[in-house]
């Protein structure tokens, strides 16, 4: 089971300090067993920074793009192990084997396994820049989703367990995953001693004085701040909540208002089932005994949620569940096929009021210059063999007489020969706007079909892989015996 996240490593931050001090590579030998857990694709450990730093300047040579201070030079991935579960030698392939599947072999990467912890972990560092130096890595949001999706593939593929239902956070708490326990924040702790403390007071003035001989600091103002005695900061008292506001406590303390203890409420169970996994086949593909072991205990749980889904549902029929998957299907396609239809004709609006615009700005040029041309040349422009003032107009105003011409093709081509007129930027505006309020409105219903048919789905097959074989619904049946 492991633990990923990934962080870009920008000029101005300087990568010199990146690679000795973050990593380790350089400085502290001793994390790597004496360099020993060290490997690296397409550059050398010693010479990657020179390496990564110089494929930059020949992106800069090739591309002529250079962002400055901001430009990022290399990207940091950590993976991280639970403790006791693979060596530092078995961490190090592993992150070998990450970084390869993440970048697709197409940058430059340096892995180093430490062993300077009780977890495993191992730090990675490529190349922003592509091997050709005309690329760079395109980073994405949700990015570190996606290598999390990765690690977990090369973890299942070499039989090692992984977290089930992460949470969505901006990082994994290494002290959860570790098993230990993390510090409660100071309001928190505050809140805690108030608690604590209130049963034996009798007044407000003995229930601060019972604050100090803790060793809680308190200042006097508008309102009463309190510090803990190794807090940073005071924290005040109208910020701890409706249950510490010196009303509140003076009730507290003469028992008028009674406070529950704290507790915290344990995760529902989510009622969206994910798909089961094909234990057997698995097996036949190479996985040990530990992944079975895990997969059985994750399909319980998930044949449980199916369970639960399809009752809250009342989809207790196995037709019934057919028949539900095939109208939400239906549903999603209709609103899919709509939403197309409107992006297409705000394509189509968006592309004419440019060419509306054009036409507004050089129409008046080209029937000047159409004018120009019906007028007689000069005698003496024939007989010096000097430009027309037709041809001296179109020669300084080229590029608008032929937009205008091509516009003017636009309309014909769509349309709107002599005989019809132009539609006003305002109408198309509102146009527009109307079929914009339309795909807003159809987006939400379109999403929750699109996961209610997901979900249904997900439960069908889920049902089938536990009666053991895929049924059949009435219409097959009466189409097989037709057959």
């Amino acid at each position: 089971m492991a633990t990923t996240w990934i962080k870009a490593i920008h000029r101005g931050g300087g990568i010199a300090s990146t690679f000795a001090d973050r990593t380790g590579y350089v400085k502290d030998v001793e994390k790597t067993d004496g360099g020993e857990l060290v490997d690296s694709y397409e550059c050398q450990p010693i010479t990657a920074q020179s390496e990564f730093l110089f494929s930059k300047r020949l992106y800069e040579q090739k591309t002529g793009r250079d962002q400055g201070k901001n430009d990022v030079i290399a990207y940091h991935v950590r993976m991280s192990f639970k403790p006791g579960e693979v060596t530092a030698e078995k961490a190090l392939e592993l992150g070998y084997e990450l970084a390869l599947r993440w970048t697709k072999g197409r940058h430059q990467f340096l892995v180093a396994a430490h062993t300077n912890t009780n977890n495993p972990h191992v730090h990675i560092i490529y190349n922003s820049v592509n091997l050709d130096c005309d690329g760079k890595f395109q980073d994405f949001k949700r990015s570190a989703i996606a290598l999390r999706k990765v690690s977990d593939r090369v973890c299942l593929e070499h039989g090692l367990s992984v977290i089930e239902n992460p949470g969505l956070s901006k990082g994994y708490n290494r002290a959860e995953y570790l098993g230990e326990s993390k510090p409660p924040a100071v309001r928190e702790r505050l809140t805690d001693l108030i608690d604590s403390i209130i049963p034996g007071c009798n007044d407000f003035n003995a229930f601060l004085a019972a604050l100090q001989t803790q060793g809680v600091t308190i200042k006097r103002g508008k309102q009463l701040s309190f510090k803990l005695p190794d807090a940073k900061r005071f924290v005040r008292q109208d910020t701890l909540g409706d249950d510490y506001s010196p009303e509140a406590i003076l009730e507290r303390i003469s028992g008028k208002r009674v406070v529950p203890p704290k507790r915290k409420a344990a995760a529902p169970l989510s009622p969206k089932p994910n798909l089961l996994i094909d234990i057997q086949a698995k097996l036949q593909q190479g996985y040990g005994d530990g992944f079975a072991h895990w997969a059985r205990l994750v399909n319980l749980k998930e044949a449980t949620k199916t369970l639960i889904f399809l009752q809250e549902r009342g989809l207790a029929d196995y037709d019934l569940l057919t028949q539900r998957i095939d109208a939400a299907s239906g549903g999603y396609n209709s609103s899919s096929g709509r939403i197309k239809q409107i992006e297409s004709r705000q394509k189509e609006i968006a592309e004419f009021q440019k060419h509306i615009g054009a036409y507004g700005k050089t129409k008046d040029i080209l029937a000047k210059y159409n004018m120009l041309k019906s007028m007689k040349p000069p005698l003496l422009s024939g007989i010096m063999k000097t430009a027309t003032p037709a041809e001296k107009f179109y020669e300084e105003n080229q590029s608008a007489i032929m937009m205008c011409r091509d516009v003017k093709k636009y309309f014909d081509c769509n349309g709107y020969g002599k005989n019809k007129k132009l539609p006003t930027i305002n109408s198309l505006k509102q146009e527009y706007a109307i079929l914009d309020a339309e795909k807003r409105k159809l987006y939400s219903g379109y999403k929750a079909a699109r996961e209610e048919m997901i979900a249904l789905q997900m439960a069908k097959q889920n049902v089938d892989i536990i009666l053991g074989e895929p049924r059949h619904t009435e219409k097959s049946r009466r189409h097989e015996a037709s057959r």
